[in-house]
């Protein structure tokens, strides 16, 4: 059975940085593409940002240029670096392994203080 568990949340001002982790357990991890993704308050869930097994990147609008999406295939673990956060950055963040059906983590909350 596949898990996976986030960390590093909490909150922070206005242009601060958060480090987001995700563990994962039960899958050969290195074959499959991850993903970030986040519910704002009274949003649908949207993509952050996503991360083929070889590496390749892909980003939202919103992250491009302020988020950075990693991973390290030997801990199975997948990061997401958020700079120059803003208050529209609330919310609660995802890790997605992204095998149909997609399975989730049960998420992190950020919040950014203005």
């Amino acid at each position: 059975q596949v898990y996976l568990m986030e960390s590093g949340g909490g909150s922070v001002q206005a242009g601060g940085s958060l480090r987001l982790s995700c563990k994962a357990t039960g899958i050969n991890f290195r074959l499959y593409s991850m993903g970030w993704y986040r519910r704002r308050p009274g949003q649908e869930r949207e993509m952050v940002a996503t991360i083929t097994g070889g590496g390749a990147t892909d980003y939202s609008d919103a992250a491009q240029g302020r988020f950075t999406i990693s991973r390290d295939n030997v801990r199975r673990t997948v990061s997401l670096q958020m700079n120059s956060l803003k208050p529209e950055d609330t919310g609660v963040y995802y890790c997605a392994l992204l095998r149909e059906p997609y399975v989730w983590g049960r998420g992190t909350q950020v919040t950014v203080s203005s």
